[in-house]
């Protein structure tokens, strides 16, 4: 066969492997899978194999583009930051590095040379990604040297996002929130139900696919393929909509309008260039664009209105986004100037960052978000100026001469995708990565824009050379993959496993040694060893201490590392200190350690002024919570003089006068309770708070009648303040008047506003209506009360009203139920009550019974009527 035949053989395979890399990285979900990386390294080699041959029968050599050049570097700095290096010249190249050798490996015997890397698998898998990244951009170049070629890519893109977007609407129509009936996501709630699991990785890919797909209408000779484009642009933009992702509407918005300008001004200045670009068509394709964007807005904002408008009315798209991820970008900062050399390892950043996180978030944050923070803090100096010299290279792409309709498009659809990525990571993950660096590859190197030799900035390959290279570098990133298996929920969920299962502590701390020199910067393993060794008691409890000053190292702000570190200081009979990590503990996000685990271990004032929050609310909140527990009223009493001094000009500080005026009042101590109200009177005059503490003065002094007269005067002071309303409404019903108590609740009605506050009113009416002996009606108020808050009280309630109206069974049922809400302990009282009413229920059946077998003919009415009210 001839040369050219052969040639041309090998380019189309290498063409269609490069095809299938498109093709396949939103399948294998997004590539965000670490198995996807498999046929990603091995598809790419393939792939540039094919098309070195390709070049090296046609006799000529292979073409590095300058775009390649950031990528090879890269590769280059991810094998430098996992070579072992002396501790000396660690501490040189990455003191944070080095600091955490010494503090928390050589403790534990790990002394040997460490990479940069804080998490090496996390490095080889980068390297092996990379690697494939320059294999599929290099054979593309290659492959595009034919503008069939090109056309045939881009229109692999720009159906595969299609296709995407068409299968998200077809498990939207089908009601399905599992992939395909089989895959449901644990944690992602995506609108638009597709392989990617995230909205925005999603948006990017259609972003990219339909602005690819535009150019492609524009540029097409042939009517029905431009409806084909047309309808894929149409339906990968609709699909960005749908996905509800703001950035990523926002700069498909701003990717199609840059298309608009470049469009324009290149009709301006070039109208009488470029023969080739013109398509002999009578009918002109700019109407056609507008046309297809309109369809767009219009179908993808028809479908999704509903949802765009809730996602706007929710929070203002502008404050959510700098809420949400603009202001994490100083911490981020911080982490990048940390590790200004080499960086604090490709990928490592969802394992060192939680060191530099001072802010509380609950998710765990595995990129930053923002492509130059994410180079900066894991390349380093070096991984900047790589991004600068991809941003150098791009330019003069966009500056190039003879840049057609399809080439402006795909440089519009990779400047959208880009500058997206300063507010996501789709280019992070192999789907986004690879359709990027192959649409690039369709401008980097047309084979038709060559005048004679090679253009600047391009360097020559020897094709044989290039297919040695090729298989080497293959090779080598199908070694970095074999450690990179490894990853740090996989190291997580086993050492998890072994503590869980109460493994003996030699056997986790031997292989938490192993998962620890593997994966060093993960706060989560050195804690899950000291939560293994805090069940052993005071014997234990400095192993535990140990392994859990590792993990605060790690993560400053984990609330359960140190609540065990409280636990083993206590342990260890060091309480002053306990009760300051439980302290953090709450500061981290733990709201309810303190009262839940911590007022049960102070036995003094003092420990109780250790563990005390910089938050006069919440002083007040473990106060109340201190003086319901027996004995410990006094130094409740305590600690609340002690904090009103320290938080004397601090927001929330009246909460504390009032709840020890309302404490002393309880305990009869009226002096000391009306010198508390008059001293808050005077600090606060405006404030209802004043109001309804000196009302319930005046009521345990036996002034009801004051009370109500001041109460009635102030009310119309506080519209709409329902706990003035609510303690008016109690005070009259206390003195009977339940007809002016129902006036009340009756007016106050309007401004409730949640379902607690509509329980509360409820049940003060139902009181109302009990008092007047119309318990049906309170029964009425009880139930409804019951099911906006259940609680025990609540259903023992409505148990004692219904055993006055004489229904026992009905009154066992809502005991039951209010003992289910009940701690076990405190069950007693309620199981006596529900054994009585059982009995007694069984005592009117057999009477009933009885009645029955003694007349017969009453018998057979009730069976007849039983029958009548059964049937439909």
């Amino acid at each position: 066969m001839p040369s050219s035949r052969r040639t041309s053989r090998f380019s189309i395979a290498a063409e269609a492997v490069l095809a299938g890399l498109v093709v396949s990285g939103p399948l294998a979900l997004g590539g965000a899978a670490t198995w996807a990386l498999w046929p990603l390294v091995g598809l790419s080699a393939l792939a540039a194999v094919l098309a070195a041959e390709a070049a090296r029968r046609q006799g000529h050599s292979l073409h590095v583009p300058l775009l390649a050049v950031p990528l090879v570097a890269s590769a280059v700095l991810c094998l430098l930051q996992l070579i072992p290096l002396p501790p000396a010249l660690l501490a040189v190249v990455s003191p944070e590095a080095a600091a955490l050798r010494e503090f928390a490996l050589v403790p534990l015997g790990l002394s040997s040379a460490r990479p940069v890397s804080l998490d090496p698998p996390a490095t080889w898998r980068e390297l092996a990604k990379h690697l494939a990244y320059v294999l599929a951009f290099l054979s593309a170049v290659e492959v595009c040297r034919s503008r069939r070629s090109r056309q045939r890519l881009l229109s692999t893109l720009a159906f595969t996002g299609a296709a995407v977007t068409l299968l998200g609407l077809l498990h939207s129509l089908l009601g399905l929130t599992e992939l395909v009936g089989l895959r449901s996501y644990t944690h992602a709630r995506p609108p638009l139900v597709t392989p990617f699991g995230n909205p925005n990785h999603l948006a990017g890919f259609l972003t990219l696919s339909a602005t690819v797909g535009l150019g492609l209408m524009l540029s097409s000779a042939r009517r029905e393929r431009t409806v084909l484009f047309a309808v894929a642009a149409l339906l990968s933009g609709a699909g960005v909509l749908l996905s509800l992702s703001r950035a990523g509407i926002l700069f498909f918005l701003f990717g199609q309008g840059v298309l608009a300008v470049w469009l324009l001004r290149r009709r301006a200045k070039r109208r009488d260039e470029e023969e080739e670009e013109r398509v002999p068509s009578p009918w002109s394709r700019g109407p056609l664009a507008l046309l297809v964007l309109g369809a767009t807005l219009a179908v993808g904002g028809y479908v999704a209105w509903e949802k765009l408008v809730a996602e706007a009315a929710s929070v203002d798209s502008v404050e959510k986004l700098r809420h949400s991820k603009v202001d994490l970008w100083p911490m981020m900062a911080e982490a990048a100037r940390s590790f200004p050399v080499l960086g604090m390892g490709r990928g490592a950043f969802e394992a060192a960052f939680p060191r530099y996180q001072t802010a509380l978030n609950p998710n765990t944050l595995t990129h930053p978000e923002n492509a130059v923070l994410q180079l900066g803090a894991e390349f380093g100096v070096l991984g900047l100026v790589l991004l600068a010299v991809g941003i150098w290279g791009f330019t003069r792409l966009m500056r190039g001469a003879r840049l057609g309709r399809l080439e402006l498009a795909v440089l519009a659809a990779v400047l959208a995708l880009g500058l997206h990525n300063l507010f996501d990571f789709s280019l992070e993950l192999p789907a986004c990565a690879v359709a990027a660096w192959v649409a690039l590859a369709t401008v980097a190197r047309p084979e038709e824009r060559e005048a004679s030799g090679s253009p600047r900035w391009t360097w020559r390959l020897p094709a044989t050379r290039g297919m040695g290279m090729a298989a080497v570098v293959a090779v080598v990133a199908l070694v970095a993959l074999v450690p990179g298996r490894h990853t740090l929920m996989a190291a997580e969920a086993e050492l998890a496993g072994l503590v869980h299962a109460r493994a003996p502590l030699a056997e986790v701390r031997g292989r938490a040694l192993g998962l620890i020199d593997r994966h060093p910067s993960d706060y989560l393993l050195y804690g899950l060893v000291g939560s293994a060794y805090a069940t052993g008691g005071q014997a234990n409890a400095g192993e535990a201490l140990a392994f859990i000053n590792r993990a605060l190292y790690l993560r400053p702000t984990d609330t359960a590392s140190h609540r065990i570190a409280a636990r083993a200081l206590l342990a260890l009979g060091r309480r002053g200190q306990a009760f300051l990590e439980y302290r953090f503990a709450h500061e981290s996000g733990d709201e309810s350690v303190l009262v839940r685990e911590a007022l049960e271990q102070t036995r003094t004032v003092e420990e109780l002024r250790a563990l005390t929050p910089d938050s006069a609310t919440v002083v007040a909140q473990l106060a109340l919570a201190l003086a319901s527990r027996p004995g410990r009223q006094e130094q409740a009493l305590d600690w609340l003089a002690w904090a009103r001094e320290r938080f004397d000009a601090a927001p929330g500080v009246f909460a504390l006068w009032e709840l020890e005026a309302r404490m002393r009042v309880g305990r009869g101590e009226l002096g000391v309770a009306e010198a508390l109200c008059a001293e808050i009177e005077l600090r606060a005059p405006a404030a209802p708070q004043p109001v309804l503490l000196r009302a319930e003065i005046l009521r345990a002094q036996g002034r009801r009648e004051d009370a109500i007269q001041l109460l009635e005067q102030s009310l119309p002071r506080f519209p709409g303040n329902l706990e003035m309303s609510f303690a008016l409404a109690s005070q009259l019903l206390d003195t009977g008047l339940t007809r002016r108590a129902r006036e009340v609740l009756n007016q106050s009605s309007r401004f409730v506003t949640d379902y607690r506050q509509r329980a509360r009113l409820l049940a003060l009416e139902g009181a109302c209506f009990e008092r007047d002996g119309l318990l049906g009606r309170a029964l009425e108020r009880y139930v409804t009360v019951s099911r906006l808050e259940p609680a025990p009280e609540a259903h023992f309630q409505v148990a004692r009203l219904q055993e006055a109206l004489r229904r026992p069974g009905d009154a066992a049922r809502a005991v039951r139920k209010g003992l289910q809400l009940q701690p076990e302990g405190s069950r007693s009282a309620g199981e006596a009550w529900l054994e009585r009413l059982e009995a007694e229920e069984k005592r009117l059946l057999e009477a009933h019974r009885q009645q029955l077998m003694e007349d017969p003919g009453k018998q057979d009415v009730e069976q007849l009527l039983r029958t009548r009210s059964e049937s439909p």
